[in-house]
């Protein structure tokens, strides 16, 4: 389990292909911090530490990770959001995150507005019932406060402290990122579903 609030931004190194599976070759300031099978959130991505060299770390992502997250253009010199998951009893600073992604959105617009970032996102449209205004959402790892909710789109404005902490100054339209939904929504969407 994750909060959302990004502990640090680290660069990948290099990615290798093993059968549908990749293998990932991560260079952060909190390598030295890591354990072999600890998780990790990138970019929102919950993936396990498989290996430590230096300053270095690995991990792999499977088929259904690939599919599902914006992993696939990753490439040597892609800049991550990274945040370890959370201790039991630490402030909840952010919002309960899984580090399960449900999908894509697209960066439609970024402006920079006097002291602040206002970026508006489209994500597929199944997903509607999971965002309200005002409500809780997870963008590239990022614990965020949706507002001008659409059927398809949301908007987040984005801080100086964060807009500079994270990769969130390398999105511009057209930038494809993850996106997790609020997992509380989800359990009531379920079970509006399940007792119909």
């Amino acid at each position: 389990m994750f909060t959302g609030i990004i502990e640090a931004v680290g660069k990948v190194v290099s990615i290798t292909p093993s059968g549908s599976n990749i293998d990932v070759w991560v260079d952060s300031p909190i390598t030295h911090e890591l354990k072999i099978d600890q998780s990790v959130a990138h970019n929102g991505v919950c993936l396990t530490v498989v290996a430590i060299d230096g300053n270095q770390y690995k991990v792999t992502a499977v088929d259904e990770t690939l599919r599902k997250t914006n992993l696939g253009t990753w490439q040597a010199g892609t800049m991550l959001n990274l945040e370890r998951a959370m201790k039991a009893g630490d402030r909840l600073d952010g919002h309960f995150v899984q580090g399960h992604v449900d999908a894509i959105a697209t960066c439609v617009e970024k402006q920079t507005l006097e002291g602040s970032w206002l970026y508006r996102f489209r994500f597929p449209e199944k997903y509607a019932a999971l965002v309200i205004e005002k409500g809780s959402v997870c963008l590239n790892g990022v614990s965020l406060t949706a507002f001008n909710i659409g059927k398809d789109e949301l908007t987040v404005t984005i801080i100086p402290y964060t807009y500079n902490h994270t990769n969130f100054q390398q999105i511009e339209a057209g930038t494809v990122i993850n996106i997790e939904f609020d997992v509380l929504g989800k359990y009531m969407l379920r079970m509006q579903e399940v007792n119909k």
